[in-house]
């Protein structure tokens, strides 16, 4: 069947009806086509996959495209969906830059890793180097093992694209954190920098769909998870749903925060006292969820991060 937004549009309106619901599940191809049936005037609404597969396996029939279609039709008919945010096209664009850039840098990181394993078998040992001297230290070592150096050559001129290409984009991305005043304010928090500002923003993308700024640290799976049955009532680990970029991004502003920020703020002290109680690794973890928690507040409320006590009541809102 023909799959193009113009194709599902024209045959939406071929049958005379008015849409209460449109639901699409969530996919590789869900933003563009949510965004070209709202642009045609369609109630659409982007349902969560996972949810609707739970909800489909009730059904006692056999799988396939007549009945889930039939099935997804009767949970939007009754509103037994769960919906998902579509992103801004300005946001998806630094979504991709931070994929990309993110690509590159662990596939430079790869290929020096390689370079470094392979040379140590014959007992040449980069050592620590910086990623300015690494191909001149890589051409002293081979220079006495001219096959060796035939075969570092293009790997070294693999790398030395890479590592241009991932500075280009590494700048530009600091160009859009420098025209962005979001982003200005989110790096005025102890810890996060141009990087973990940009994936904040990219990826709550609209603030206002969030009621309340607590409701962030579960939307990026840092709240423990919590089970109850019967007698049965336990608090698990953290849920780890919803975004992973952006969950490991704030999981590292937190331990930057924690242990090599060198000025104190209300919530460096907070975070230690959850350390001398719970250990570290749970503090980092407390820290990120509320570091979330605290940047929300601060885009919705326009104001910076505020170094001291007075800054509590505003976080824990």
């Amino acid at each position: 069947m023909a799959s193009e937004p113009d194709d599902i549009v024209t045959l939406l309106r071929s049958i005379d009806v008015d849409y209460g619901r449109i639901g699409i599940e969530a996919g590789p191809l869900s933003q563009w086509l949510v965004n070209s049936m709202e642009e045609a005037g369609l109630p659409v609404i982007c349902v969560e996959t996972r949810h609707m597969k739970s909800l489909l396996k009730a059904q006692q029939v056999n799988k396939s495209d007549r009945h889930d279609a039939r099935g997804i039709a009767q949970m939007m008919r009754v509103g037994l969906f769960k919906p998902v945010h579509v992103k801004t096209l300005a946001s998806q664009e630094k979504r991709i830059l931070l994929t990309t850039r993110t690509l590159v840098q662990r596939k430079m990181l790869d290929v020096e890793g390689d370079l470094r394993g392979t040379l140590r078998n014959f007992g040449l040992k980069v050592g620590v180097v910086g990623k300015i001297g690494f191909e001149a230290r890589i051409r002293e070592l081979v220079e006495g093992f001219p096959r060796l150096a035939a075969i570092v050559e293009p790997v070294l001129t693999i790398w030395r694209v890479m590592r241009r290409e991932f500075t280009r984009l590494h700048k530009m991305l600091l160009d859009i954190v420098r025209h962005d005043p979001v982003c200005r304010r989110l790096m005025t928090a102890p810890g996060v920098g141009a990087v973990v500002a940009l994936t904040y923003r990219s990826t709550i993308d609209q603030p206002q769909r969030f009621v309340h700024s607590r409701a962030v640290g579960a939307h990026v799976g840092l709240t423990p998870r919590r089970h109850q049955s019967g007698e049965i009532d336990y608090d698990g680990g953290v849920s780890k749903s919803g975004d992973t970029m952006l969950r490991a991004m704030l999981y590292e502003a937190a331990q930057v925060l924690l242990t090599r920020s060198r000025h104190w703020s209300w919530l460096k002290a907070w975070g230690v006292r959850v350390a001398q109680r719970r250990g570290m690794r749970r503090a980092i973890v407390a820290v990120a969820r509320r570091l979330a928690v605290v940047l929300h507040r601060m885009w919705t409320d326009g104001t910076d991060f505020r170094w001291g006590s007075e800054a509590a009541p505003i976080a824990s809102a």
